[in-house]
Protein backbone atom coordinates (compact mmCIF):
# COMPACT_ATOMS: atom_id res chain seq x y z
CA UNK A 1 0.00 0.00 0.00
CA UNK A 2 1.54 3.59 -0.89
CA UNK A 3 0.17 6.76 -0.49
CA UNK A 4 -1.52 6.54 -3.63
CA UNK A 5 -4.75 4.82 -1.88
CA UNK A 6 -5.30 7.97 -0.26
CA UNK A 7 -7.37 9.32 -3.04
CA UNK A 8 -9.42 6.06 -2.31
CA UNK A 9 -9.44 6.81 1.36
CA UNK A 10 -11.01 10.55 0.10
CA UNK A 11 -13.17 8.59 -2.23
CA UNK A 12 -14.89 6.35 0.53
CA UNK A 13 -15.31 9.17 2.83
CA UNK A 14 -16.56 11.86 0.31
CA UNK A 15 -18.93 9.28 -0.25
CA UNK A 16 -20.11 8.38 3.28
CA UNK A 17 -20.25 12.22 4.49
CA UNK A 18 -22.34 12.46 1.18
CA UNK A 19 -24.73 9.90 2.19
CA UNK A 20 -24.63 9.62 6.13
CA UNK A 21 -24.64 13.10 6.90
CA UNK A 22 -27.27 14.20 4.28
CA UNK A 23 -29.47 11.33 5.78
CA UNK A 24 -28.77 13.06 9.16
CA UNK A 25 -29.09 16.51 7.91
CA UNK A 26 -32.77 15.52 5.90
CA UNK A 27 -35.02 16.89 8.38
CA UNK A 28 -34.86 20.05 6.17
CA UNK A 29 -36.16 18.34 3.50
CA UNK A 30 -39.08 16.50 6.00
CA UNK A 31 -39.86 19.81 8.19
CA UNK A 32 -42.95 21.12 5.89
CA UNK A 33 -44.52 17.75 4.72
CA UNK A 34 -44.24 16.67 8.42
CA UNK A 35 -45.62 19.68 10.04
CA UNK A 36 -48.80 19.69 7.67
CA UNK A 37 -49.40 15.97 8.06
CA UNK A 38 -48.91 16.28 11.79
CA UNK A 39 -50.49 19.65 12.72
CA UNK A 40 -47.00 19.88 14.34
CA UNK A 41 -45.67 23.64 14.70
CA UNK A 42 -42.44 24.20 12.55
CA UNK A 43 -40.42 25.49 16.07
CA UNK A 44 -41.55 22.48 17.55
CA UNK A 45 -40.17 19.96 14.48
CA UNK A 46 -36.97 22.54 13.98
CA UNK A 47 -36.36 21.75 17.44
CA UNK A 48 -35.31 17.76 16.41
CA UNK A 49 -32.74 19.21 14.58
CA UNK A 50 -31.45 21.29 17.55
CA UNK A 51 -31.43 18.65 19.91
CA UNK A 52 -29.67 16.36 17.21
CA UNK A 53 -26.51 19.19 17.14
CA UNK A 54 -26.65 19.67 20.47
CA UNK A 55 -25.88 15.60 21.19
CA UNK A 56 -23.76 15.51 17.93
CA UNK A 57 -21.63 18.49 19.37
CA UNK A 58 -21.23 15.77 22.20
CA UNK A 59 -20.55 12.97 20.14
CA UNK A 60 -18.35 14.30 17.77
CA UNK A 61 -15.94 14.67 21.01
CA UNK A 62 -16.44 11.50 22.02
CA UNK A 63 -15.83 9.23 18.45
CA UNK A 64 -13.20 11.54 18.04
CA UNK A 65 -11.23 10.14 21.09
CA UNK A 66 -12.27 6.23 19.80
CA UNK A 67 -10.75 7.17 16.58
CA UNK A 68 -7.74 7.90 17.85
CA UNK A 69 -7.70 4.70 20.06
CA UNK A 70 -9.47 2.30 17.52
CA UNK A 71 -8.84 3.37 14.00
CA UNK A 72 -11.51 5.65 11.96
CA UNK A 73 -13.23 2.14 10.41
CA UNK A 74 -15.22 0.60 13.40
CA UNK A 75 -16.13 4.24 14.39
CA UNK A 76 -17.77 4.68 10.98
CA UNK A 77 -19.60 1.38 10.90
CA UNK A 78 -20.97 2.08 14.49
CA UNK A 79 -21.86 5.50 13.50
CA UNK A 80 -23.77 4.07 9.89
CA UNK A 81 -25.73 0.91 12.19
CA UNK A 82 -26.90 3.70 14.87
CA UNK A 83 -28.36 6.40 12.24
CA UNK A 84 -29.81 3.57 10.57
CA UNK A 85 -31.41 2.40 13.66
CA UNK A 86 -32.48 6.50 13.90
CA UNK A 87 -34.32 7.00 11.02
CA UNK A 88 -36.38 4.02 11.05
CA UNK A 89 -37.51 4.26 14.85
CA UNK A 90 -38.02 7.93 13.89
CA UNK A 91 -40.18 7.00 11.13
CA UNK A 92 -42.41 5.25 13.84
CA UNK A 93 -42.89 7.76 16.42
CA UNK A 94 -46.35 8.48 17.32
CA UNK A 95 -46.06 11.84 19.03
CA UNK A 96 -43.90 15.37 18.62
CA UNK A 97 -41.82 14.40 21.84
CA UNK A 98 -40.74 11.19 20.79
CA UNK A 99 -40.25 12.23 17.46
CA UNK A 100 -37.78 14.92 19.09
CA UNK A 101 -36.20 12.43 21.16
CA UNK A 102 -35.56 9.69 18.76
CA UNK A 103 -34.41 12.11 15.98
CA UNK A 104 -32.25 14.22 18.12
CA UNK A 105 -30.55 11.57 20.78
CA UNK A 106 -30.21 8.30 17.87
CA UNK A 107 -28.78 10.32 14.90
CA UNK A 108 -27.50 13.00 17.05
CA UNK A 109 -25.52 10.62 18.47
CA UNK A 110 -24.44 8.72 15.11
CA UNK A 111 -23.96 11.69 13.49
CA UNK A 112 -20.70 12.35 15.49
CA UNK A 113 -18.87 9.22 14.15
CA UNK A 114 -18.49 10.63 10.33
CA UNK A 115 -17.19 14.21 9.96
CA UNK A 116 -14.66 14.73 12.22
CA UNK A 117 -12.90 10.88 12.09
CA UNK A 118 -12.82 11.21 7.80
CA UNK A 119 -11.63 14.57 8.04
CA UNK A 120 -9.05 13.22 10.87
CA UNK A 121 -7.99 10.06 8.30
CA UNK A 122 -7.84 12.63 5.33
CA UNK A 123 -4.94 14.72 7.10
CA UNK A 124 -3.09 11.58 8.10
CA UNK A 125 -3.13 10.47 4.51
CA UNK A 126 -1.73 13.92 3.14
CA UNK A 127 0.97 16.49 3.34
CA UNK A 128 1.45 18.40 0.49
CA UNK A 129 -2.58 18.11 -0.68
CA UNK A 130 -3.72 18.38 2.36
CA UNK A 131 -6.05 21.23 2.05
CA UNK A 132 -7.56 19.65 -1.02
CA UNK A 133 -7.60 15.95 0.61
CA UNK A 134 -10.03 17.06 3.60
CA UNK A 135 -12.03 19.65 0.96
CA UNK A 136 -13.00 16.97 -0.92
CA UNK A 137 -13.57 14.56 2.25
CA UNK A 138 -16.05 17.65 2.96
CA UNK A 139 -17.43 17.94 -0.39
CA UNK A 140 -19.08 14.83 -0.19
CA UNK A 141 -21.79 16.58 2.50
CA UNK A 142 -21.97 19.42 -0.11
CA UNK A 143 -23.18 17.08 -2.34
CA UNK A 144 -25.72 15.59 0.14
CA UNK A 145 -28.05 18.85 -1.25
CA UNK A 146 -27.60 17.44 -5.15
CA UNK A 147 -28.37 13.55 -4.11
CA UNK A 148 -30.12 13.09 -0.75
CA UNK A 149 -32.70 15.71 -0.75
CA UNK A 150 -33.94 15.11 -4.26
CA UNK A 151 -34.17 11.59 -3.17
CA UNK A 152 -36.52 12.13 -0.07
CA UNK A 153 -38.17 14.63 -1.73
CA UNK A 154 -39.32 12.35 -4.48
CA UNK A 155 -39.95 9.31 -1.69
CA UNK A 156 -41.82 11.72 -0.17
CA UNK A 157 -43.82 13.19 -3.22
CA UNK A 158 -44.65 9.28 -4.14
CA UNK A 159 -45.56 7.59 -0.66
CA UNK A 160 -45.44 9.73 2.55
CA UNK A 161 -42.92 11.24 4.92
CA UNK A 162 -42.78 8.28 7.30
CA UNK A 163 -42.26 5.65 4.18
CA UNK A 164 -39.45 7.66 2.60
CA UNK A 165 -38.07 8.16 6.46
CA UNK A 166 -38.18 4.47 6.41
CA UNK A 167 -36.54 3.67 3.25
CA UNK A 168 -33.72 6.14 3.97
CA UNK A 169 -32.80 4.89 6.92
CA UNK A 170 -32.35 1.11 5.40
CA UNK A 171 -30.61 2.80 2.37
CA UNK A 172 -27.90 5.11 4.32
CA UNK A 173 -26.78 1.69 5.62
CA UNK A 174 -26.61 0.09 2.74
CA UNK A 175 -24.60 2.13 0.93
CA UNK A 176 -22.32 3.63 3.71
CA UNK A 177 -21.35 0.19 5.59
CA UNK A 178 -19.30 -1.14 2.27
CA UNK A 179 -17.88 2.30 1.60
CA UNK A 180 -16.50 2.03 5.33
CA UNK A 181 -14.51 -1.04 4.68
CA UNK A 182 -12.05 1.10 1.94
CA UNK A 183 -11.25 3.28 4.95
CA UNK A 184 -7.63 1.81 5.47
CA UNK A 185 -5.10 3.65 8.05
CA UNK A 186 -1.79 5.29 6.26
CA UNK A 187 1.94 3.62 6.38
CA UNK A 188 3.36 3.05 9.64
CA UNK A 189 4.65 6.72 8.91
CA UNK A 190 4.22 9.49 6.43
CA UNK A 191 6.97 12.16 6.82
CA UNK A 192 6.17 15.43 4.99
CA UNK A 193 7.82 15.77 1.98
CA UNK A 194 11.50 17.75 2.01
CA UNK A 195 10.74 18.85 5.76
CA UNK A 196 13.81 18.29 8.23
CA UNK A 197 13.89 16.58 11.31
CA UNK A 198 14.32 19.74 13.02
CA UNK A 199 11.92 23.06 12.33
CA UNK A 200 11.40 26.29 14.29
CA UNK A 201 13.52 24.54 17.05
CA UNK A 202 10.91 21.79 17.67
CA UNK A 203 12.40 18.38 17.87
CA UNK A 204 11.11 14.73 17.70
CA UNK A 205 12.71 14.42 21.63
CA UNK A 206 10.47 16.88 22.65
CA UNK A 207 7.19 15.71 24.24
CA UNK A 208 4.26 15.33 22.57
CA UNK A 209 1.65 17.32 23.17
CA UNK A 210 -1.41 16.05 24.82
CA UNK A 211 -4.95 16.89 24.27
CA UNK A 212 -5.88 18.22 27.72
CA UNK A 213 -3.33 20.34 27.25
CA UNK A 214 -4.30 21.83 23.64
CA UNK A 215 -7.84 22.62 25.27
CA UNK A 216 -6.17 25.21 27.34
CA UNK A 217 -4.12 27.23 24.21
CA UNK A 218 -5.38 30.35 22.77
CA UNK A 219 -5.14 28.72 19.40
CA UNK A 220 -8.39 25.90 20.47
CA UNK A 221 -10.40 28.32 21.79
CA UNK A 222 -9.83 30.88 18.90
CA UNK A 223 -10.57 27.48 16.67
CA UNK A 224 -13.29 26.45 18.05
CA UNK A 225 -15.27 29.91 18.93
CA UNK A 226 -14.71 31.03 15.40
CA UNK A 227 -16.23 27.56 13.72
CA UNK A 228 -18.89 28.07 16.49
CA UNK A 229 -19.74 31.49 15.12
CA UNK A 230 -19.51 30.70 11.50
CA UNK A 231 -21.99 27.74 12.29
CA UNK A 232 -24.37 29.78 13.88
CA UNK A 233 -24.09 31.86 11.36
CA UNK A 234 -25.32 29.32 8.47
CA UNK A 235 -27.24 26.56 9.89
CA UNK A 236 -30.67 28.98 10.21
CA UNK A 237 -30.49 29.83 6.56
CA UNK A 238 -29.56 26.76 5.69
CA UNK A 239 -32.07 24.61 7.76
CA UNK A 240 -34.82 26.65 6.79
CA UNK A 241 -33.98 27.71 2.89
CA UNK A 242 -36.37 25.30 1.32
CA UNK A 243 -39.66 26.35 3.54
CA UNK A 244 -38.64 30.20 3.08
CA UNK A 245 -38.43 29.55 -0.43
CA UNK A 246 -42.07 27.57 0.02
CA UNK A 247 -43.87 30.07 2.24
CA UNK A 248 -42.19 32.95 -0.86
CA UNK A 249 -44.91 30.43 -3.72
CA UNK A 250 -42.16 28.51 -5.17
CA UNK A 251 -43.12 25.01 -5.68
CA UNK A 252 -41.91 22.30 -3.51
CA UNK A 253 -39.99 20.68 -5.85
CA UNK A 254 -38.32 23.83 -7.71
CA UNK A 255 -37.51 24.79 -3.48
CA UNK A 256 -35.41 21.54 -3.27
CA UNK A 257 -33.90 22.48 -6.17
CA UNK A 258 -32.47 25.73 -4.56
CA UNK A 259 -30.92 23.58 -1.83
CA UNK A 260 -29.11 21.31 -4.53
CA UNK A 261 -27.97 24.25 -6.30
CA UNK A 262 -26.05 25.39 -2.95
CA UNK A 263 -25.14 21.70 -2.77
CA UNK A 264 -23.43 22.09 -5.79
CA UNK A 265 -21.98 25.42 -4.87
CA UNK A 266 -20.68 24.35 -1.63
CA UNK A 267 -18.93 21.74 -3.54
CA UNK A 268 -17.17 24.01 -5.76
CA UNK A 269 -16.11 26.02 -2.64
CA UNK A 270 -14.44 23.13 -0.63
CA UNK A 271 -12.44 22.46 -3.50
CA UNK A 272 -11.77 26.32 -4.76
CA UNK A 273 -11.52 27.21 -1.33
CA UNK A 274 -8.89 24.47 -0.24
CA UNK A 275 -6.81 24.80 -3.18
CA UNK A 276 -6.32 28.39 -2.24
CA UNK A 277 -5.74 27.35 1.53
CA UNK A 278 -2.92 25.12 0.36
CA UNK A 279 -1.25 27.81 -1.44
CA UNK A 280 -1.92 31.31 0.61
CA UNK A 281 -2.61 29.63 3.66
CA UNK A 282 -5.67 28.96 5.97
CA UNK A 283 -5.68 31.81 7.73
CA UNK A 284 -6.44 34.68 4.96
CA UNK A 285 -8.85 32.43 3.33
CA UNK A 286 -10.75 31.59 6.17
CA UNK A 287 -11.06 35.54 6.95
CA UNK A 288 -12.37 36.19 3.43
CA UNK A 289 -14.63 33.01 3.02
CA UNK A 290 -16.55 34.02 6.54
CA UNK A 291 -17.28 38.00 5.32
CA UNK A 292 -18.74 37.10 2.18
CA UNK A 293 -20.33 34.31 4.64
CA UNK A 294 -22.04 36.81 7.08
CA UNK A 295 -22.91 39.15 3.47
CA UNK A 296 -25.10 36.57 1.82
CA UNK A 297 -26.52 35.52 4.88
CA UNK A 298 -28.42 39.03 5.65
CA UNK A 299 -29.45 39.17 2.11
CA UNK A 300 -32.03 36.68 2.43
CA UNK A 301 -33.93 38.79 3.54
CA UNK A 302 -34.24 40.76 0.23
CA UNK A 303 -34.58 37.65 -1.71
CA UNK A 304 -38.34 36.18 -2.75
CA UNK A 305 -38.05 34.83 -6.43
CA UNK A 306 -36.60 31.78 -7.53
CA UNK A 307 -34.11 33.06 -9.69
CA UNK A 308 -32.57 35.49 -6.74
CA UNK A 309 -32.96 32.22 -4.36
CA UNK A 310 -30.79 30.61 -7.60
CA UNK A 311 -28.09 33.49 -7.21
CA UNK A 312 -28.13 33.76 -3.34
CA UNK A 313 -27.68 30.49 -2.70
CA UNK A 314 -24.49 30.03 -5.09
CA UNK A 315 -22.85 32.85 -3.33
CA UNK A 316 -23.59 31.91 0.46
CA UNK A 317 -22.85 27.85 -0.28
CA UNK A 318 -19.58 28.97 -2.12
CA UNK A 319 -18.19 30.64 1.36
CA UNK A 320 -20.75 28.43 4.36
CA UNK A 321 -18.87 25.23 1.85
CA UNK A 322 -15.59 26.88 1.43
CA UNK A 323 -14.79 27.32 5.01
CA UNK A 324 -15.55 24.14 6.62
CA UNK A 325 -12.44 22.02 5.49
CA UNK A 326 -10.36 24.76 6.88
CA UNK A 327 -10.81 24.29 10.41
CA UNK A 328 -9.40 21.12 10.22
CA UNK A 329 -6.63 22.35 8.03
CA UNK A 330 -6.29 24.49 11.03
CA UNK A 331 -6.15 22.01 13.74
CA UNK A 332 -3.58 20.03 11.78
CA UNK A 333 -1.29 22.77 12.26
CA UNK A 334 -1.36 23.80 15.65
CA UNK A 335 -1.73 20.54 16.84
CA UNK A 336 -0.44 17.79 14.70
CA UNK A 337 -1.86 14.34 13.67
CA UNK A 338 -1.44 12.50 17.27
CA UNK A 339 -3.81 14.35 18.62
CA UNK A 340 -6.44 15.54 15.79
CA UNK A 341 -9.10 13.13 16.85
CA UNK A 342 -9.63 14.26 19.70
CA UNK A 343 -8.87 18.31 18.89
CA UNK A 344 -10.68 18.49 15.99
CA UNK A 345 -13.97 15.91 17.62
CA UNK A 346 -13.69 18.87 20.62
CA UNK A 347 -13.83 22.03 17.80
CA UNK A 348 -16.56 19.75 15.58
CA UNK A 349 -18.83 19.44 19.29
CA UNK A 350 -18.17 23.78 19.90
CA UNK A 351 -19.14 24.09 15.88
CA UNK A 352 -22.44 21.62 16.63
CA UNK A 353 -23.36 23.82 19.44
CA UNK A 354 -23.73 26.42 16.91
CA UNK A 355 -25.39 24.94 14.78
CA UNK A 356 -27.96 23.84 17.23
CA UNK A 357 -29.15 27.70 17.21
CA UNK A 358 -30.08 28.18 13.52
CA UNK A 359 -32.84 25.68 13.48
CA UNK A 360 -34.64 26.79 17.07
CA UNK A 361 -34.04 30.50 15.85
CA UNK A 362 -35.61 30.26 12.95
CA UNK A 363 -38.55 28.00 13.72
CA UNK A 364 -39.02 30.79 16.76
CA UNK A 365 -38.74 33.57 14.13
CA UNK A 366 -41.45 32.05 11.85
CA UNK A 367 -44.03 30.94 15.06
CA UNK A 368 -43.45 34.41 16.08
CA UNK A 369 -43.30 37.05 13.67
CA UNK A 370 -44.74 34.99 11.06
CA UNK A 371 -41.25 35.46 9.04
CA UNK A 372 -37.67 34.68 8.72
CA UNK A 373 -36.91 38.29 8.72
CA UNK A 374 -35.36 38.41 12.54
CA UNK A 375 -33.16 35.19 11.97
CA UNK A 376 -31.10 36.48 8.80
CA UNK A 377 -30.74 39.84 10.39
CA UNK A 378 -29.18 37.68 13.57
CA UNK A 379 -27.11 35.22 10.91
CA UNK A 380 -25.25 38.51 9.66
CA UNK A 381 -24.19 39.64 13.03
CA UNK A 382 -22.93 36.43 14.45
CA UNK A 383 -20.88 35.82 10.50
CA UNK A 384 -19.43 39.22 11.47
CA UNK A 385 -18.55 38.70 14.98
CA UNK A 386 -17.04 35.04 13.50
CA UNK A 387 -14.80 36.86 11.41
CA UNK A 388 -13.77 39.24 14.37
CA UNK A 389 -12.60 35.77 15.91
CA UNK A 390 -10.24 34.87 13.11
CA UNK A 391 -8.76 37.60 12.88
CA UNK A 392 -7.05 37.14 16.06
CA UNK A 393 -5.52 33.56 14.83
CA UNK A 394 -1.92 33.64 15.39
CA UNK A 395 0.78 32.15 12.80
CA UNK A 396 0.75 28.23 13.76
CA UNK A 397 3.40 26.84 14.95
CA UNK A 398 6.10 24.62 12.89
CA UNK A 399 5.79 20.84 14.27
CA UNK A 400 8.58 18.00 14.04
CA UNK A 401 7.50 15.05 12.13
CA UNK A 402 4.92 12.77 14.14
CA UNK A 403 3.79 9.00 13.39
CA UNK A 404 0.86 8.43 12.21
CA UNK A 405 -1.71 7.00 13.95
CA UNK A 406 -4.23 4.17 13.32
CA UNK A 407 -6.90 5.05 10.99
Amino acid sequence: MNTRYGWVVVGAGALISCVAMGSAFSLAIFLQPISVDTGWSRGGVSSAATLLFIVMGFSAFGWGWLSDRWGVRPVIVAGTVLLGIGLVATSRAPDLLQFQLLFGILIGTAGGAFYAPLMTVAAAWFERHRSLAVALISAGTGMAPLLVAPIVRSLITSYDWRTAMLMLGIGSTVVVVPAALLIRKPPPALPPQGMPAHRGGATSSQPPMTAAQAFRTSAFVAIALTHFCCCAAHSGPIFHMVTYAIGCGIAPMAAVSVFGVAGLSGLGGRIVFGLSSDRFGAKPVLVIGLLIQAIAAGTYIFVSQLGEFYALAVVFALAYGGVMPLYATLVREYFGLRIMGTVFGAVSAVANFGMALGPVAGGWAFDTFGGYGWLYIGSFGIGLGAVAVALTFKPAPRHAPLAVQPA
